[in-house]
């Protein structure tokens, strides 16, 4: 395979020309289509040649369609399961009982006992306790989003919002070339090219001169970005680094359940996250979709803390060997009291008993009596949330929902646009950002609340996929926050029903469509 990377540096034009054939992801799909096809053909010729072994999989058919309609899953999800087993009796069956599951590896589960032996604890009970007497419904807010994600509630924070990625990315180069102990990195997309490239120099020099720092990736995120064996090469630059997840052709979760968050952390007191992957499309060095919008958050505090824990975790479930993790990750740094700020993870089971994203949104939405603006790439979601935002629209909320104008997936396109006749019929006003492509996940709510996260509004987001994100109460980038949704609505297109007519043929094909909108 050959990427040719083209950025300015100044009034030059730089031009790389990557090289590489990534053979083991090829394998690895070939493989999985493999093993799928040599299962499902075995169980269809013992069915044909074994007298009445055809009973035991209807049973086994049977018995599927019973325990998914008893699973505590959602609906919308057993939906195009129960489809896909009643209407393929043998292959049905066989797709659900190995893709059906959405909890974590085993072998993950066992490494985390390891890492919870160098977990930090932190007591809440007195920030609790003080934002109680300041606002009971942020208290119950915050008291239920720490339960659900195993975080912790900080108040001596410092935020700052960045509304574009090119913004976020100088204030990243700064701090890390100020890191003196340690620098951690977890991204879902990492491309080589400017952004990559001006990280990674200083990231070579830092590891030379003693500083720890340790790189994670997602391995299915950077299939097309990064050759195959760029730990490796990592590595021999006195980087610690990883796939996340690495693929490997087996016949479970390994395309589920993927890394999706974006975290940098700086000596345990600086850390970043939001919607930008380290890639020259995020700063608009290239341009693929029209102008790319994307936002973080900067904080410097306590806070990182929640950070650091997430990504430790992450990195000791992939990483050959546990490293140290001891307290000494998470330095004390009290910034001035800025409202309060609660860093959470969100991902499969064990770790993650219900939908963090998916809970997050809802309380916004249900404790909202003003206004809630949200912006999000994709707008895929199940009747509970579709509902919660009826609801809080109906309720005379003003309602407001950011998506692209110019599409990077054309089907994931069509299937956020037939949500939107719903929606707008109960009073949401639907925009689209006419310049390009906004990847932005943000959600404010009546100047006190705020969500900056890496969780787009769809199933892969909000079921299956490691994300994080930052939820904010009366913290000063909040205002900053509003400002740029307000700026965002004013280059943006106001969506009305008669934007969205289409045939029968259409209507047919795109509610086919959102059936398996889960499986997507």
């Amino acid at each position: 395979m050959k990427r040719i990377y083209r950025y300015k540096a100044g009034k030059r034009e730089i031009v790389n020309e990557i090289n590489y054939i990534p053979v083991r992801y090829i394998i690895a799909m070939m493989i999985t289509v493999f093993e799928i096809l040599a299962v499902i053909g075995v169980v269809v010729a013992l069915c044909y040649f074994v007298p009445y072994f055809y009973l035991l999989a209807w049973a086994t058919e049977i018995g599927c369609v019973i325990k998914i309609i008893a699973s505590e899953d959602n609906p919308d999800y057993k939906i195009p399961w129960l489809l896909f087993v009643l209407i393929l009796p043998i292959g049905g069956f066989m797709l659900y009982l190995m893709f059906y599951s959405r909890k974590l590896k085993k072998k993950y589960v066992r490494r985390l006992g390891e890492l919870n032996e160098f977990k930090a604890v932190k007591d809440d009970t007195d920030t609790f306790n003080k934002l109680g007497l300041e606002d009971m419904t942020a208290y119950g807010q915050a008291k239920m989003l720490c339960n659900i994600s195993d975080s912790h509630i900080f108040e001596y924070v410092k935020t700052e919002y960045f509304p574009l990625g090119e913004q976020m990315y100088v204030s990243m180069l700064k701090d890390l070339k100020k890191a003196e102990k340690f620098i951690f990195l977890e991204f879902f997309i990492v491309e080589e090219g400017k952004f990559w490239d001006s990280v990674l120099e200083i990231l070579k020099k830092k590891a030379n001169d003693g500083v720890d720092v340790r790189v994670l990736y997602d391995d299915i995120g950077c299939m097309k970005t990064l050759p195959g064996n760029y730990a490796k090469m990592l590595e021999r630059n006195g980087i610690s680094a990883t796939p996340f997840s690495r693929l490997r052709g087996q016949l479970d979760n390994e395309f589920n359940n993927r890394s999706h968050r974006k975290i940098m952390v700086i000596d345990g007191y600086i850390g970043y996250t939001g919607g930008v992957n380290i890639a020259d499309e995020y700063i608009n060095e290239v341009k693929r979709f029209g102008h790319w919008k994307d936002v973080g958050v900067r904080l410097e505090g306590e806070a990182v803390w929640g950070l650091t824990e997430l990504f430790l975790t992450d990195f000791g479930i992939n990483y050959k060997s546990v490293l140290d993790s001891e307290n000494n990750h998470y330095p004390s740094h009290r910034m001035e009291n800025n409202g309060y700020v609660v860093p959470f993870g969100d991902g499969p089971k064990p770790l993650y008993l219900r939908n963090v994203g998916k809970s997050v949104i809802e309380n916004i939405m249900s404790s909202a009596t003003d206004y809630v603006y949200i912006t999000t790439p994709y707008l895929i979601i199940d009747n509970e949330l579709c509902t919660a935002i009826e609801n809080t629209a109906l309720r005379g909320v003003d309602v407001r929902i950011i998506t692209p104008h110019i599409p990077d997936k054309k089907l994931v396109f069509n299937m956020t646009r037939s949500f939107y006749l719903r929606l707008i019929r109960a009073g949401v006003k639907i925009y689209e950002y006419t310049p390009g492509f906004i990847h932005a996940k943000t959600a404010v709510s009546d100047g006190k609340y705020a969500v900056v996260s890496t969780i787009n509004l769809d199933y892969r987001s909000l079921v299956h996929h490691f994300e994080n994100g930052v939820w904010l109460y009366k913290c000063d980038c909040i205002k900053d926050i509003y400002s740029d949704i307000n700026a965002t609505i004013d280059k943006s297109e106001l969506i009305k029903t008669e934007n969205l007519k289409t045939g029968p043929i259409a209507r047919f094909v795109r509610s086919l469509i959102r059936i398996f909108a889960p499986l997507l």
